[in-house]
């Protein structure tokens, strides 16, 4: 159990300052605003949480700088962002990534040409790490996965339980792998042929860069020929379909649900809201945001906000949003003067 900590160290773990003193010697836990004790920690980084911050029972709440309000009896510490200062004092009190236990269980399968350091790198039960592959050292290989032939896992890796990692694909240093995700399944690739879908060969690979995260169930398709790539720091979330020789820059993030169609291609710093939809050999430029449900059928700028089906810049899409609410409306007015212009036309 993580050990408590006093105000000053509290401080000091977020690189804050103390605003004011609260009800507690010692911080034991972490809460949100509506569920935390005197010995709790929450954080107040959105407005619209403003009556809860007024009525927490909260020890100490981390703030933005110029933030001073909030209940007196609540202790105050500032920082620059209270959200990423917050996730730091939860990891103090609950860190996620434990650390690993070396070694290879007596239930897993390791095949003699594979290369792994069982001093090094851990293999849970029902795990099959098959010929030629390799896992570097620091990793953890989750119950039941299965690491395909000649595919290569880097340093500090985690793939959690039922997921996949098929052959010859490529996993950098610190790559997250959530449970039940699929890395480097066949393409979508067929041809008619004869009135018949005949299903073309996928031989390429999937490539993730150091410090990537990949959700829970996320299917990413291996490359018909070349390379699936999703870019060094770039965060997938669950649910979401890659599609072969998509190339994903650096630093993006990919929300639920979202499908991204064969060889298009993103970006750093790219953000998918959820269910966003890309159709294929589409290009979308460097920090380019598209919002919930958007459409995209053609190129992208970056530095731009986008939404609508089709995509288009966000106030344009604003603008079109108003004038359809306003059709019911006009439709009455259209009836009203036909039905006046008929009247006269009676008499």
């Amino acid at each position: 159990m993580a050990a408590a900590l006093t105000l000053s160290e509290l401080a000091c773990l977020v690189g804050g300052d103390i605003v004011r003193a609260g009800p507690c010697d010692l911080i034991t836990g972490v809460a949100a605003l509506d569920s935390a004790t005197t010995a709790d920690v929450s954080f107040f980084g959105n407005d619209k949480y403003w009556n809860q911050f007024l009525a927490t029972a909260a020890g100490v709440v981390i703030v933005g700088r110029n933030e001073s309000g909030g209940p007196e009896a609540t202790g105050l510490v500032a920082a620059d962002n209270p959200s990423l200062a917050f996730a730091a004092v939860v990891g103090h009190f609950a860190a996620t990534r434990a650390a690993i236990t070396p070694g290879i269980h007596p239930g897993a399968w390791v095949d003699a040409a594979a290369s792994i350091n069982p001093a090094r790198s851990q293999v849970h039960a029902g795990a099959v790490v098959m010929a030629g592959a390799r896992i570097g050292d620091d990793s953890e290989i989750g119950p039941n996965c299965v690491i395909g032939e000649y595919a290569v896992i880097g340093n500090g890796c985690r793939i959690m339980a039922n997921a996949t990692i098929r052959e010859r694909c490529v996993l950098g240093n610190r790559v997250f792998i959530q449970p039940g995700a699929v890395i480097g399944s066949d393409g979508y690739g067929y041809e008619l042929v004869d009135g018949r879908h005949q299903k073309i060969d996928q031989v390429g690979i999937v490539e993730i860069g150091d410090d990537a995260e990949i959700g829970a169930n996320t299917t990413i398709d291996r490359a018909r020929f070349g390379k699936t790539i999703i870019g060094e720091g770039s965060k997938i979330d669950n649910l979401v379909q890659i599609a072969h020789n998509v190339v994903i820059g650096k630093h993006s993030l990919i929300v639920s649900q979202t499908g991204i169609s064969g060889s298009a291609r993103l970006g750093d710093y790219v953000i998918a809201g959820g269910q966003v939809g890309i159709a294929g050999h589409v290009n979308i430029g460097d920090r380019a945001t598209m919002a919930a449900r958007t459409g995209v059928t053609t190129d992208l700028a970056g530095d731009t906000v986008y939404a609508g089906k089709p995509a288009q810049p966000l106030r344009d899409d604003l603008k079109l949003q108003a004038m359809v609410r306003r059709l019911p409306k006009l439709i009455e007015r259209v009836k009203a003067l036909e039905a006046a212009r008929d009247a006269g036309q009676a008499t």
